[in-house]
């Protein structure tokens, strides 16, 4: 785990958390609303898995960390990871965001940065879909909360109040923070008709039993990316990287694959 001391345009400082692990192809990945935790297992995963290179941030203000007050948008937190790109020096990145941080993915391919070869959006929120309204997150108990975001939420659903004490703290701090950066709504009436100005190689990837977003909620966000290609995954809700982490690996990397440019995603046979 690293701390990076970024200045962002229109921002200024910011410490940024991230945890590197595997060499080779980079990806961001960017975690939602539940925190670093909800990814962290998928990372090990991939790194295992494939030639890459994952480095996963905290999103300032999650698990505790610093958030400048000037830093209360997804949009800010978008120019913070391109920063990060360029303080890194990176070149040929896969972004990859679940969630909310599929809604930062957004942001970032409308910002244009050279680095970056391919988007992939994870049941992603952000967008506004008549007929299709994303639920009330902070209005939902949890197990409320798991029944729409997971295909099995019996196996994968948490009981916060079996959790440790410091992890409840945790996830309250996590909350309060996630209202900082995307309201109570979660959506940005504007990003829909914005996302028409992404000239990037775009993926967006449904799990099939998503009812944070249901599926046509997930065409509507890939159809407003000029040529997005959308991918359901079977027996997912909101997080395949938790329930189908292998088929989630899958179809990531051979979407990275297919769009690197500069150094390849594999090796030279």
């Amino acid at each position: 785990m690293t701390i990076h001391a970024l200045t962002v345009a229109g921002i200024g400082a910011v410490e940024l958390t991230v945890t590197e692990r595997g060499q080779g192809h980079p990806v961001l990945l960017l975690h939602g609303g539940g925190g670093p935790l909800t990814v962290n297992p998928w990372a090990d995963r991939l790194a295992e898995a494939e030639p890459a290179r994952v480095l996963t941030p905290v999103h300032p203000g999650f698990n505790g960390t610093a958030r400048p007050a000037a830093l209360d948008t997804i949009g800010g937190l978008a120019a913070t990871y391109v920063a990060l790109l360029d303080a890194l020096d990176l070149e040929n990145v896969t972004v990859v965001g679940n969630s909310i941080g599929g809604w930062i993915t957004a942001e970032m391919a409308l910002l244009h940065s050279p680095r970056v070869s391919g988007y992939v959006l994870v049941d992603a929120v952000g967008i506004e879909v008549p007929g299709h309204p994303v639920p009330d997150f902070f209005a939902l108990t949890p197990a409320e909360l798991a029944a729409r975001s997971y295909h099995d939420p019996q196996t994968y659903g948490v009981d916060p109040a079996k959790l440790p004490p410091q992890v409840r703290a945790a996830m309250a701090g996590n909350r309060v923070t996630l209202g900082a950066y995307a309201g109570r709504a979660m959506t940005d009436p504007t990003l829909a008709g914005r996302l028409s100005g992404v000239s990037t190689p775009t993926l967006v990837v449904w799990g099939e039993a998503d009812r944070i977003g249901d599926l046509d909620f997930g065409r509507a966000f890939a159809g407003a990316i000029p040529g997005a290609e959308f991918t359901v995954l079977p027996g997912a809700g909101h997080l395949p990287q938790i329930e189908t982490p292998d088929a989630l690996i899958k179809t990531v990397w051979a979407f990275a694959d297919a769009h690197a440019t500069g150094t390849p995603a594999r090796p030279a046979a």
